[in-house]
């Protein structure tokens, strides 16, 4: 079970944005406004108890909740890793290609009219469906990341997005990726960055009885994908780590109501950022948003 308290999340925010000030980022007056505030969200009544308790529910469980508004709600991380992924995977020859964690068939879609053959997995009976009306023209199959059903060395190119954070072990993951990777083929990762996994930037849903539950994510650091890629003998080719847009202000910023509380739990933690906008920018300022990975299985030798 986790607890998550809205007041405790304003002030660690303002705790990053102090941070920061410290190292030099920041002036005197910028931390005497930070204390200024952290008073006032001490002394608000709105965020007296206004904690939640929230179970940590499964991929398959959150996911079939998920499945049903997953293509109709914007998602802002695929502004962040469809770029980097399209470049990277249009210079690469079309073959046979796995979208593993394949959801909806959002890359799926995409490899297909690469001119890929697709082959698709996933452990969500309900994301499955929907990509098979997606993708007619694939092939999509009930399975998991560590244990796929697919046979070894038979794909030209692996693609999984959005999916590795709610892994916790990373090692058997990528041993399987490398075992169904053809020599030569590559390996492209997209997955929300650990510091934002780090500031509760984690999928929620609400389970069948109405209870509120995030879905079960992990915190990996970036060493940590690295390390496993190593050990499962693939070669790294690129990294890249989009950063969050930065907020420039050409004029001193509008007077902004003040919150009424912390809002609806749906919508945190990102509406959280209302009750201490200037600390969460300052807090946010710089910091990746995206962690993308190629990697490549080494050609076989001559």
């Amino acid at each position: 079970m986790i607890h998550e308290d809205p007041l405790a999340y304003a002030l660690g925010l303002q705790g990053m944005a102090l941070m920061r000030s410290f190292t030099g980022e920041h002036d005197r007056a910028f931390v005497a406004e930070r204390l200024a505030e952290i008073r006032a969200l001490l002394d608000d009544a709105s965020l007296v108890d206004a904690g939640v308790d929230v179970a940590r529910v499964g991929t398959v469980e959150g996911y079939r909740v998920w499945s049903e508004t997953y293509d109709d709600v914007p998602n802002t991380a695929f502004d962040y890793d469809e770029p980097l992924v399209t470049e990277i995977v249009g210079a690469l020859p079309s073959g046979v290609a796995l979208d593993a964690a394949c959801g909806t068939g959002r890359f799926a879609a995409a490899l297909a009219a690469r001119g890929h053959r697709v082959l698709g997995v996933d452990s969500s009976p309900d994301m499955l469906r929907r990509a098979r009306l997606r993708v007619p023209e694939g092939t999509f199959l009930d399975g998991d990341l560590d244990r796929m059903p697919v046979e070894d060395a038979a794909v030209d190119l692996v693609v999984c997005g959005l999916a590795l954070e709610h892994v916790p072990d990373l090692g058997p993951v990528f041993a399987e990726f490398a075992r169904v990777l053809r020599p030569g083929g590559q390996l492209v990762i997209s997955d929300i960055h650990p510091e934002q996994v780090a500031l509760g930037r984690v999928p929620s849903v609400r389970t069948a009885d109405g209870r509120r539950g995030r879905i079960a994510s992990y915190r990996h650091a970036t060493g940590d994908y690295l390390r496993a890629a190593l050990a499962a003998g693939l070669d790294v080719r690129r990294c890249e780590e989009p950063l969050l847009p930065a907020v420039v202000r050409t004029e001193p910023a509008e007077e902004a109501p003040e919150p009424a509380g912390p809002g609806p739990w749906h919508a945190w933690p990102w509406s959280l950022a209302a009750l201490a906008p200037e600390a969460a920018e300052a807090a946010q300022t710089g910091r990746p948003a995206m962690l993308i990975w190629q990697f490549q299985r080494p050609p076989a030798a001559r």
